[in-house]
């Protein structure tokens, strides 16, 4: 009996943002937060680096009341190594992973002291090797405290890349790629903030804004949410009569 074999159907990746819709959608973001900056609380390059690695799995609002005493004691990778591991774990423990990320922050200020002259490194390669700092922690620091076009990849932008249809990706180093690719020029150094902050307060994860989003028209995303206030307004459903 002959087999007789069947073409597989190959699922297509889907289709990112061309430039142009690129544009006008950070355009519209533009429009909304034109001066964006991270929520984290930092005086410095080196406090920018602490703040992002004490960051992680934890929320700006919480490592910036850790960081508002700590940074008062230790603003330097020398004054940090004279606060000492116990004196970090005591600013740090309202944060989660703190002993861990404690440790860090000793680890990177030693590296930085002995191996970059106590000067946060200005490439990506160099900061990954800190203790604590992977990428999306070199990208923040890189756009933030260096001016430079880098997109770090959070939940945020994870979550807006995708459900808009920006930048589709299986994980974040895919999201990265698509947005390096698909983001203008002219927009990449504030790219990371727009849609971090839009995420955080339009695109949120449960039930995006959408009645409030700025770029409702252009996002893909199917299930958009009506403005409560007009679903409200509406009055509760009479139930059917029976016959």
């Amino acid at each position: 009996m002959a087999i007789v074999k069947t073409k597989s159907k190959r699922k297509r990746a889907p289709k990112t943002f061309g430039k142009e819709k690129a544009a006008i959608l950070f355009s519209h973001l533009a429009k909304d937060r034109p001066d964006p900056k991270t929520e984290l609380d930092f005086v410095n390059p080196y406090t920018l680096v602490v703040a992002v690695a004490l960051s992680a799995q934890a929320t700006d609002v919480g490592v910036n009341k850790a960081t508002k005493g700590l940074f008062a004691a230790a603003d330097t990778p020398e004054k940090m190594l004279a606060l000492g591991l116990e004196g970090v774990e005591s600013h740090v423990k309202t944060i989660g992973l703190w002993r861990n990320k404690a440790k860090n922050v000793i680890a990177l200020s030693q590296m930085l002291i002995d191996d970059f002259g106590g000067e946060v490194p200005q490439t990506r390669d160099e900061l990954v090797k800190l203790p604590g700092v992977g990428r999306k922690t070199a990208n923040v620091v890189l756009n933030e405290a260096f001016g430079q076009p880098t997109i770090a990849v959070d939940t945020h932008i994870f979550r807006v890349s995708n459900r808009t249809g920006l930048a589709p990706g299986k994980d974040p180093d895919q999201v990265e790629a698509s947005l390096e690719r698909t983001t203008p020029d002219e927009y990449k150094l504030g790219a990371h903030h727009w849609l971090i902050l839009h995420g955080r307060y339009t695109c949120i994860a449960r039930k995006p804004k959408c009645w409030d989003c700025s770029i409702r028209e252009l996002c893909r995303f199917k299930e958009k949410t009506p403005d409560p206030a007009t679903v409200s307004s509406l009055g509760p459903k009479k139930p059917r009569s029976k016959a």
